[in-house]
């Protein structure tokens, strides 16, 4: 598997907590996170098609070997007018109650890296 992309999160700045890798697929956005010691504890997998028209778009975030979704990144709709004429986004996440704190400040990064990559318009 051809990884495009490496990005580690910290929390403080300069301590990793863990890191998100952007993997290669020819029709899905892919990533993986991974835990400080950069072992694998999730996939996140979005839509082919990552453009809203009146609804959410939804990265689901699955268990390694993908039989069960944990949680879920959203990129939600917030109206025709706020889409057309905004650089505004909204995000939301879901993830489990027990999950490890420094897992669910990487799955924040996920978001960020989420809406830079994949909806970030360049003027």
């Amino acid at each position: 598997m051809q990884i495009l992309n490496f990005y580690p999160t910290s929390a403080p700045p300069g301590t990793p907590v863990g890191y998100i890798k952007q993997n290669w697929h020819p029709c899905l956005p892919k990533f993986t996170v991974q835990n400080e010691a950069k072992i694998d504890v999730f996939k996140i997998i979005g839509p082919c098609v990552v453009c809203s028209c009146c609804e959410d778009v939804n990265f689901e975030v699955k268990s390694m070997d993908e039989s069960s979704v944990v949680g879920r990144i959203s990129k939600q709709w917030s109206g025709f007018v706020r889409e057309a004429f905004t650089d505004a986004d909204n995000f939301g996440i879901q993830f489990p109650l027990d999950l490890d704190v420094k897992m669910k400040a990487v799955m924040v990064g996920a978001c960020f890296l989420i809406r830079v990559r994949m909806y970030f318009k360049s003027h």
